[in-house]
């Protein structure tokens, strides 16, 4: 075997939570375009024309999060994915936001693999999706093996049919399964496409036996913006942010005889039109989505007084506020919550038409009136208020409506008192809440109290099905609608 043949050249290109970010935007000097997948794709194109071996992943949740997304339940997301090529992709947690069912069909749709390891139909044990695939690159095999955590999935799963392997070590040992039975195939390189967040990228390198050969760990769901990988356990780790406004870029050296990589670079480059030209190809296939979503989603739903923001999702804002008010007068509750990570825009308004609604409120929701004691409610906020909640970009946190007033001490790791509209709540008194179906089916994780505690008192019952319904009812007949941050959480 020649020097040449035994180190290969490979340029791995990697994105993560697009979240249906496909339309470039307007930013700094005139004229200049930041992000978008035209000039993805004009990038990709660019490096698969300079490069020889040029491999394109994406690491989970391609869908949800634009109006483009939503309207077309994710086939029209799939059918840019198509375009863009994509050499492997791994399952996020907002692939399974349309169901299980459409899911499947979302897959079936797709010209590239979607690989996951350990999703699984619970009552079959039949894994959903192909664990792996092992490509020939150049004479060399390089194995991708998708990972998703039971953690993540919960943030946001309503199918209970689907389920996967409640921690990271199981996780971890089921690389290990897939590594050792095809090791023998002599992989030269193998890359773990994960959507489980970066810290979590770290602990799951560190339990990976060196023998079973994982090289790369290239990971979303955190969307963390890096300077450079991290290196655990000898293997490389890595993520690419959010959205489309930048992509990853792996250049390294991989040894045929060791299987290992023995140079790298990476980066984390603005996607811009000083990176590369627009694609018009893709803006024309774009294009024919965008106009009938445009007819729909440009009229005007309403006024703010001034315009209202949401900055950071761990802490109480004025367009949580806003919604959290708007739920709780559909029924008169004690106490309206709103899941800040649902509120995925930092700003909204003056003007606010139906895009702009639809993309900073973007998860339609059943909301149900549940009766519980005031005991429970000072158990669900102690649970709600604990300091794990308020890690950037924490999901767990929650938005609450007006009246409401809780204090948590950090250092007793304690609710310190709780009141509503003035008056301390009693243990033995019984009160009202408002909470989105995914909180009531996840209650023990996301509240803090059982299902059983939660109905012990009156069986829940549905006040809409659709949230997103209440908002936009509520947009049309109010006008300069205003709301300030109260100090309805306070933190000692």
């Amino acid at each position: 075997m020649t020097t040449t043949e035994r180190f290969k050249k490979f340029t791995i290109l990697h994105s993560n939570d697009m979240h249906g970010d496909f339309l470039a935007e307007a930013g700094g000097e005139d004229g200049h375009l930041i992000g978008g997948v035209s000039l993805l794709s004009g990038y990709i194109n660019k490096v698969r024309q300079e490069e020889k071996n040029v491999l394109f992943v994406i690491s989970g949740d391609m869908v949800q999060g634009s109006v483009l997304d939503k309207e077309y339940k994710g086939l029209s997301t799939i059918e840019i994915m198509n375009y863009l090529a994509p050499d492997v992709v791994t399952l996020g947690n907002h692939e399974l936001d349309y169901g299980l069912p459409h899911l499947l069909f979302l897959e079936k749709m797709a010209n590239f693999p979607i690989v996951n390891a350990n999703l699984y139909i619970k009552k079959y044990n039949k894994r959903l999706m192909n664990p792996y695939i092992i490509l020939n690159v150049d004479g060399f095999d390089i194995m991708f093996i998708g990972i998703i955590t039971e953690v993540v999935l919960k943030s946001l799963k309503l199918d209970s049919s689907i389920g996967t392997f409640v921690s990271l070590e199981d996780a971890a040992l089921e690389v290990g399964k897939i590594c050792n039975t095809y090791k023998n195939d002599d992989i030269d390189l193998t890359v773990v496409l994960t959507h489980i967040g970066f810290e979590q990228d770290k602990k799951l390198a560190a339990m990976l036996d060196p023998e079973w050969g994982v090289d790369m760990i290239i990971g979303g769901h955190s969307h963390t913006f890096l300077e450079q990988p991290a290196e655990v356990n000898n293997i490389l780790i890595a993520q690419a942010g959010v959205g489309t406004d930048q992509i990853g870029r792996f250049d390294i050296v991989v040894d045929d005889d060791t299987n290992s990589i023995v140079e790298w670079k990476w980066q984390l480059l603005p996607v811009d039109n000083n990176l590369a030209g627009p694609d018009p190809e893709i803006e024309k296939l774009i294009a024919t989505f965008q106009e009938s979503v445009d007819r729909k989603y440009n009229r005007l739903v309403g006024r703010l007084a001034r315009q209202l923001t949401h900055p950071k999702r761990e802490e109480e804002t004025e367009l949580g506020n806003l919604f959290a008010d708007i739920f709780a007068q559909l029924d008169k509750f004690d106490v309206a919550m709103v899941a800040s990570g649902g509120i995925r825009g930092t700003k909204l308004g003056s003007l606010v038409t139906l895009r702009d609604l639809k993309e900073v409120f973007p998860y339609d929701n059943v909301l149900y009136k549940l009766k519980v004691t005031g005991l429970q409610l000072s158990k669900i906020f102690s649970h709600v208020m604990r300091l794990e909640n308020r890690i950037p970009d924490k999901s767990a946190y929650l938005q609450v409506s007006k009246g409401v007033e809780a204090v948590y001490r950090d250092a007793e790791e304690k609710l310190e008192s709780l009141s509503i509209n003035g008056q301390p709540v009693q243990d033995e008194q019984h009160y009202t809440i408002c909470i989105e179906r995914y909180r009531f089916h996840n209650s023990e994780h996301s509240l803090g109290v059982t299902q059983e505690e939660l109905t012990k008192l009156a069986a829940p019952k549905v006040v809409t099905t659709s949230s997103q319904d209440v908002v936009e009812e509520y947009f049309s007949h109010h006008q300069n609608i205003d709301s300030h941050i109260e100090g309805r959480f306070v933190y000692k």
